[in-house]
């Protein structure tokens, strides 16, 4: 009897590590990160400290570029193109009240990833993409203490976008172990975790390897 053709399994979903909002010691969290990189895959770090100085930001890329480097980790920068160029991140992630798209793309070139916030809004995940974004992110899916949330997202979004677009799609908000298999097994393509790693009660090393477990036996 002839073979069969297989359909192509989906791969595996993806950790999405972002920053803590503020980074007091520097030296203390990139220990940090450097286990929890050490502990289980991971695709990129955003760096997302919204109230720092440009210095600020500038310090926290020189000093944890190199770390993602060595695990092959893709270092995003949030809001700020001008500065993620200057500094040689890998891409940049912007919001709805962010620079545009089409701005981020002519700061950073064509060779950059550029992600962009979409909420719950398909409309806006399909002008995204249409646009040249590199990855579209929703939520949130979840209740969050990392940000006020003014946009809740179903699962749902992610399978229609798995099943009608190419583009990834990243899910954000409220990500945790527990839950982040049901996430993956919805569709999203990457989950975008800052709390569930680095508060986790047993260290961010061993939220990573919990992390990877989950998703890695999602589907």
């Amino acid at each position: 009897m002839a073979r069969q053709p297989q359909i192509p399994a989906r791969p595996a979903c993806r950790l999405y590590l972002i920053t803590p909002t503020a980074i007091p010691d520097l030296e203390a969290f990139a220990a940090e990160l450097e286990a929890a990189l050490a502990a289980g895959d991971c695709a990129a770090l955003q760096i997302r400290l919204k109230a720092a100085s440009d210095d600020e930001i500038r310090a926290a890329v020189a000093r944890l570029k190199p770390i993602c480097q060595a695990h092959d980790v893709a270092l995003i920068l949030n809001d700020r193109p001008d500065l993620a160029r200057a500094t040689g991140c890998d891409g940049v992630h912007v919001g709805q009240e962010d620079a545009s798209l089409a701005e981020a793309r002519r700061i950073m070139g064509e060779d950059a990833m550029i992600g962009v916030t979409c909420h719950d809004s398909r409309h806006l995940a399909m002008e995204a993409a249409e646009g040249g974004a590199d990855y579209v992110a929703f939520g949130a899916f979840f209740p969050t203490q990392t940000k006020d949330v003014a946009h809740h997202a179903e699962p749902e979004i992610l399978t229609i976008w798995q099943e009608t677009m190419e583009v990834p799609c990243v899910a954000i908000g409220g990500v945790t172990v527990e839950n982040a298999g049901a996430i993956a097994a919805a569709g999203a393509d990457f989950v975008a975790v800052s709390a569930g790693v680095w508060r986790h009660p047993d260290g961010p090393a061993a939220a990573v390897r919990a992390f990877d477990e989950a998703l890695r036996t999602a589907y």
